[in-house]
C-alpha cells in the first residue's frame, strides 16, 4: 500500500471512529406515550337495572374510566353530574342521538334543522358535563341523496354550529360509519380541512373501516385531526360465511384488526387518549370482559 492511501484510510477511519462515538443514546428518554390510555365505553351498553349513581359505581369499580352518553337522551343530568362527582368516572364526550333519524344531508331542509338543533343542545349539555367532544355522523347517502348533496348539505349545515363549538369548547367529531359516505381517508381529511376551523375533527372508528379499508391508512390520513377513538372488532371469515354484519360479532383480538399496528400508527401520529368500546354489552361479567379485552387491544 502506497503512503498516501495508507494516511487517507487512516483519516477516514478516524472520522468514522469520532462521529460514532459522538452519538451517546439518553437511556433515561422518555419512552413515547401510549396510544390508548383511557377505557370507555356507550351508556347503552350497560344492561343492568341499576340507577345512574349505581350504574357509574358499577363501571368505575369494573375499571373504566369514562363513559359516553347519548344526547339528547332521558336521562337526569342533576343525577348524572352527581354521579359523575361522586364516582370520578368521566364523562369524555356524547353520541349526538338524532344523526340517523334525522340526517345533516336529508332533503328535507326541516329535518336537516331539527338535527342541528339536537347537536346543538349536546355541544351544550356535553360542555355542563366536562366532555369535549360530540360525536356526529356527518351524512348519510342513499337512493334519494346524492354523494355531493350529502357533501354540500353536511357542510352547509355543520357551519351553522361551529359558533356553538366556538362558545362551548366542545368540538364536532366526525364518525366514519356505514353511511355510504366519505369512504376514503383522504376524502375524510378533506372533509375536516375545508370548514377551515379548530372545531372540527374526527372521531375514528377502528373496527367500521375494515369493510373497505385498513386502519393504519386511515391513521395516517387523518393525523391530529384524530379526536377520539371507538373501538370494535370485525372478522373477514364470519363476514364472508354469515353475513356482512356478522363481521362484528367477534371478541377484541379475535378478528382481523391488527391491534398492535394500530397502537404504532397511532403513537407515530402522537394520539395519546381515549378509546371507546362499542360492542354489545350486558350485565357486570360482559362488561367487565370488554374491559378485560381492552387491555389487551392497549397493550397490542
Amino acid at each position: 500500500m502506497l503512503r498516501r492511501d495508507f494516511l487517507k484510510n487512516t483519516a477516514v477511519a478516524t472520522s468514522a471512529m469520532a462521529v460514532a462515538s459522538s452519538f451517546v443514546p439518553d437511556l433515561h428518554a422518555a419512552p413515547a406515550p401510549a396510544a390508548m390510555v383511557k377505557k370507555s365505553l356507550k351508556w347503552g351498553m350497560v344492561k343492568e337495572d341499576l340507577s345512574i349513581m349505581d350504574k357509574f359505581k358499577l363501571l368505575k369499580d369494573l375499571g373504566y374510566d369514562g363513559v359516553e352518553l347519548d344526547c339528547p337522551d332521558v336521562l337526569d343530568m342533576k343525577e348524572v353530574l352527581a354521579a359523575r362527582d361522586k364516582t370520578g368516572l368521566e364523562l369524555p364526550g356524547t353520541v349526538n342521538s338524532m344523526h340517523w333519524k334525522l340526517p345533516l344531508s336529508d332533503p328535507d331542509p326541516k329535518k336537516r334543522e331539527e338535527c342541528v338543533k339536537s347537536i346543538e343542545k349536546a355541544l351544550r349539555d356535553t360542555k355542563q358535563y366536562g366532555g369535549t367532544t360530540v360525536l356526529v355522523v356527518p351524512g348519510v347517502v342513499n337512493a334519494n341523496v346524492t354523494y355531493a348533496e350529502a357533501y354540500e348539505r353536511s357542510q352547509k349545515e355543520i357551519r351553522k354550529l361551529l359558533p356553538v363549538a366556538e362558545q362551548t369548547g366542545v368540538k364536532i367529531a366526525f364518525e366514519n360509519v356505514w353511511n355510504q359516505f366519505l369512504l376514503s381517508p383522504l376524502e375524510a381529511a378533506r372533509f375536516v380541512d375545508d370548514f377551515k376551523h379548530p372545531m372540527v375533527g374526527w372521531y375514528f372508528d377502528v373496527g367500521n373501516v375494515l369493510r373497505y379499508s385498513w386502519p393504519v391508512s386511515w391513521i395516517q390520513a387523518l393525523d391530529k385531526r384524530i379526536l377520539k377513538l371507538d373501538l370494535k372488532e370485525f372478522s373477514f371469515k364470519k363476514q364472508n360465511e354469515q353475513g356482512l354484519w356478522k363481521g362484528f360479532d367477534v371478541e377484541f383480538m379475535e378478528g382481523d384488526c391488527n391491534w398492535s399496528e394500530v397502537n404504532k400508527a397511532l403513537q407515530k401520529i402522537g394520539y395519546s387518549g381515549w378509546a371507546s368500546a362499542e360492542v354489545p354489552g350486558g350485565d357486570r361479567k360482559r362488561l367487565l370482559t370488554i374491559r378485560e379485552k381492552m387491555d389487551e387491544v392497549f397493550k397490542a
